[in-house]
């Protein structure tokens, strides 16, 4: 078993998301620092704070450059961060006389945030795209079954008669609430970085806001006002509203889980887990790894929460908390959809005749 399930050799078949856990790979990574430090360099010429030429050179640099990955490695336990030896390699790359243009005015925080903020953005595409597509599914099987009777259940005690469709729409409402609420929760995350040492772009004095709205323009993210290197809330808001859509799922896999035992037997699964001894038997996997993954995502909030505590200007150990947990987070969500999808391709409701004599 390796550190993380969600790129373990096989358990990420169970637990993984491939289309969103390359976003966080250090390739990404690197990829998207440079993307930042190229677009850096083309607004400040715009600006006309460093020359067009220089931009130009770092642009082709930034498109090609390969960087020492063992330096990086060795410098990030030295310096807690892995800009200060990319932005030494990349100058070097670069050459004089642009080298020394390179990062200009920027600070470590700039790149990193950013560089998370545009995967992010990426990511919530097909977040959103998955809850959509869980959604259309839901409401067709409503449309399709929903007149069929089962049993109302309170406290796992039998109550009064509901149609499925009272069921689905347990699970189908908190999905395109989270819809409702990410209008609200997107602008606070995926919004540009930059800051400088302290968050006030000295180095760029009167240009820095021109500066700031150019990069913004060619990242095609929004600007904020200020700097938010200290400023979590919008992260955390962020990670509580993942938790919220794999607790979502988690009921409904909970749910399902009841409802297929056999002494219910208000689901039939078509396929499933199988078992090493008991070769006929069909297990709720895809079920349960909804409820996983949302108690997952539950436990991990919290550590965001932490994270949030952030002294003074920066901080670099709140900061690499949200480096361990949020990565993960976004991984179990996009997995977590996967996940139902599959299920509800495998899943038959069936109609109970219920005497309540």
């Amino acid at each position: 078993m390796t550190v993380s399930p969600f790129d373990h050799p096989f358990l990420s078949g169970l637990l993984g998301s491939d289309e969103v856990a390359v976003l966080f790979s250090a390739d990404s990574d690197i990829r998207t620092m440079l993307r930042y430090e190229a677009a850096l360099a083309e607004a400040e010429a715009r600006v006309g704070v460093i020359p067009a030429e220089a931009a130009k050179q770092i642009a082709e640099v930034c498109a090609v450059f390969e960087p020492d990955m063992n330096s990086l490695a060795i410098a990030t336990a030295r310096d807690g961060v892995v800009v200060p030896d990319l932005v030494r390699q990349l100058r070097l790359a670069v050459g004089e006389p642009h080298g020394q243009h390179v990062h200009f005015a920027a600070t470590s925080q700039d790149v990193i945030d950013t560089s998370l903020v545009l995967r992010l953005k990426q990511a919530l595409v097909i977040i959103e795209r998955r809850i959509r597509e869980v959604g259309a599914e839901l409401a067709e099987r409503s449309r399709l079954e929903g007149h069929k009777a089962m049993v109302g259940r309170t406290r796992m005690r039998n109550a009064l008669p509901i149609t499925a469709a009272r069921r689905i729409r347990s699970w189908a409402e908190p999905l395109e609430n989270s819809l409702n609420v990410l209008t609200s929760v997107r602008p606070g995350v995926i919004m540009l970085q930059l800051g400088g040492p302290v968050g006030m772009l000295q180095a760029l004095g009167d240009h820095g806001p021109e500066v700031a709205e150019a990069l913004g323009d060619i990242l095609d993210i929004d600007v904020p006002p200020h700097s938010w290197h200290e400023l979590r809330s919008g992260i955390a808001r962020f990670a509580a509203w993942l938790s919220l859509v794999t607790g979502s799922l988690g009921k409904m896999g909970q749910d399902i889980t009841l409802m297929a035992m056999d002494e219910v037997g208000e689901v039939i699964l078509t396929e499933g887990g199988g078992s090493s001894v008991l070769t006929r038997k069909i297990n709720p996997v895809r079920a349960e790894i909804l409820i996983s993954l949302a108690r997952f995502n539950a436990v991990q909030l919290s550590a965001m929460h932490q994270s949030m505590v952030h002294e003074n200007e920066r901080s670099g150990a709140a900061w690499t908390v949200e480096w361990m947990i949020l990565p993960q987070m976004v991984v179990a969500t996009a997995a977590a959809l996967e996940s139902t999808s599959r299920l509800l391709s495998t899943i038959e409701l069936q109609h109970r005749e219920i005497d309540w004599t």
